[in-house]
């Protein structure tokens, strides 16, 4: 007997850093309500321009400022109409005011965040997407017969039609449109290394990670045990190198330690009653005033150091004389 099979909404891009993207596509019944906002506002922007047209000329009483005028909203309208969705989308990556209040948004078939070209393509073709249009006679016998209200029928059969639910302007634009998604949850990473709380407690205790930030941390911690130590560098070195430097963090410090140690930070820390051990960091400091008084051996490796490895000097570095100075062997 034939079962049929649910529908599945759900895309997944896998990045060539081979990490992998779940994105829940947006169908017609969320993307409607966003075109019809979307169709209010621009309606409502060119009856505004109108209306300051009309009470400028009117003020003036001069028929040059409502020729000038006229021509105004004839320009305005075709601005408006043409170029609303691309300026929004370019600019608010991926989001028009309907899209907000829908919460989705337009990001290109391999999950990038759009550009310019994008948008105007998708936006251009738009009216491709809405035929076939509707007759006024469709509601009014005695209307004359103009071919003015759209369907979007067009668009409804191409997004029933491919994978990722892409009208006409998506295909040509290479895009899809998504759920914009506030909660995002990954399997907590198991943290294994000592130094990694440690490290945690210098960083600024009033800084908050953003959420795109958080899914990155999130990936990277499951993701980090299948990558070599030369990998794992690669990676973490563009997005610690800023936080290196916004927490004032010394330039040799591990860039894949930073990033889990945010990761515990973020995940794990807030979940944990308990005092951090700094035992594992015993008279090291990734701070960059604290460079010249104390070694950096202690985190500079991958793999995870005895304890015999470690600088024993466990005095604060505060209550150490800077005159004098200090043994750099572990």
């Amino acid at each position: 007997m034939f079962q049929s099979a649910p529908l599945d909404t759900t895309i997944e891009v896998v990045t060539p850093e081979n990490i992998a993207f779940k994105y829940q596509l947006a169908g017609p019944f969320r993307r409607l309500p966003a075109f019809l906002i979307d169709l209010v506002i621009k309606f409502l922007i060119i009856l505004l321009a109108i209306l300051a047209v009309t009470l400028f000329a009117g003020l003036t009483g001069s028929q040059l400022a409502g020729i000038a005028g006229f021509a105004a909203i004839n320009v305005g309208w075709f601005l408006v109409w043409w170029f609303y969705g691309v300026a929004m989308e370019t600019w608010f990556n991926g989001r028009t005011v309907g899209k907000m209040a829908m919460r989705i948004r337009v990001v290109t078939v391999s999950g990038h965040p759009i550009g310019g070209v994008h948008a105007m393509l998708r936006n251009l073709i738009c009216v491709a997407d809405l035929a076939p249009p509707v007759s006024l006679q469709f509601f009014a016998a005695d209307a004359p017969p103009v071919y003015m209200i759209p369907t979007g029928i067009v668009a409804l059969v191409v997004m029933i039609c491919t994978r990722r639910m892409q009208r006409l302007g998506d295909l040509a634009a290479g895009t899809m449109v998504v759920i914009d998604e506030r909660g995002w949850q990954l399997p907590v990473a198991h943290v294994d290394d000592t130094r990694v709380p440690a490290l945690a407690s210098f960083i600024p205790p009033d800084y908050r990670v953003s959420p795109s930030l958080a899914k990155v941390l999130a990936l990277y911690a499951e993701r980090r045990l299948f990558l070599s130590p030369q990998r794992r560098r690669e990676l973490a070195t563009p997005l610690a190198l800023p936080l290196a430097e916004r927490f004032e963090f010394r330039e040799d410090l591990d860039h894949d330690l930073l990033l889990y140690a945010l990761y515990w930070r973020t995940y794990l820390a807030d979940g944990r009653n308990q005092d951090v051990d700094l035992q594992p960091l015993a008279g090291y400091s990734p701070l960059q005033k604290d460079a010249q008084w104390v070694p950096a051996e202690s985190v500079a490796s991958d793999a995870t150091p005895s304890v015999d490895a470690l600088p024993i000097d466990a005095t604060p570095i505060a209550d150490q004389d800077p005159s004098t100075p200090q043994d750099s062997t572990p």
